[in-house]
């Protein structure tokens, strides 16, 4: 995948993290919109449909975005990929700006869709998540980020397929149904939907998800390490 990469421009990555975090963010609010506000429908298959839809969706986005930027989509990715020495710490910057930037259209443009029903497109969101959640989201960011790290350097042709269902399953399968990006946290954080969370909440979260992401650096030099190293 890496060298593919050096095929496009800079203008060509960034766009694409652009537009991946985008409809990643879309993925993640429109559902809960759609079942749990506009169908009525009960939390629980709120959250098992947000599961399905952001499995399908993100496995979809790398497949397409993969190739020309490494389909980041998440500042945790970008973080650990500088710390394993793969892209530059500007490279790392100039995706992470990209991906809020993104996210943040992914929120307006889910409450676009749902203007009829709810004329809002932006609002700070009241939903709490504390606790165990926030040790959740530690837990979440380091088997993404570590399961990405190890499938990068096996070279493995199977990628997005076990990301989105990693990240689909872990969001019902975990306490903070598997924010495990700073950029989707951030986004989040100005929805009316219960995929929402309150700013405080939320940066405790990008915390817990910076911290998953350093761990899973660290596991994955100790997993990867050779004979006659360290």
């Amino acid at each position: 995948m890496a060298s593919k990469q050096t095929e496009y421009t800079i203008g060509s990555q960034i766009l694409s993290e652009y537009l991946g975090s985008l409809f990643l963010v879309m993925a993640a609010i429109s559902p809960i919109i759609l079942f749990h506000q506009a169908l009525e429908a009960g939390i629980g298959l709120t959250i098992l449909a947000g599961g399905i839809a952001i499995g399908f969706i993100l496995f979809t986005l790398v497949e397409i975005f993969g190739p020309i930027s490494g389909a980041h989509f998440n500042p945790a990715v970008s973080l650990a990929m500088v710390l394993g020495g793969k892209i530059s710490w500007k490279r790392a910057l100039i995706y992470i700006l990209t991906q809020v930037a993104g996210g943040l259209t992914g929120t307006v443009f889910s409450h676009l869709m749902f203007y009829h029903k709810i004329p809002k497109l932006i609002a700070v969101s009241e939903v709490t998540r504390t606790g165990g959640n926030y040790f959740s989201e530690i837990l979440c960011t380091f088997i993404l980020v570590l399961a990405i790290l190890l499938l990068v350097h096996s070279q493995s042709d199977k990628i997005s397929l076990v990301v989105g269902m990693l990240v689909g399953g872990q969001l019902i399968a975990t306490s903070s149904t598997m924010f495990a990006n700073p950029q989707v946290t951030f986004a989040r954080m100005f929805t009316y939907a219960a995929a929402g969370v309150t700013p405080l909440d939320g940066a405790v979260f990008i915390l817990m998800q910076i911290i998953g992401a350093v761990l899973a650096v660290l596991a994955f030099k100790a997993v990867t390490a050779k004979r006659g190293e360290g």
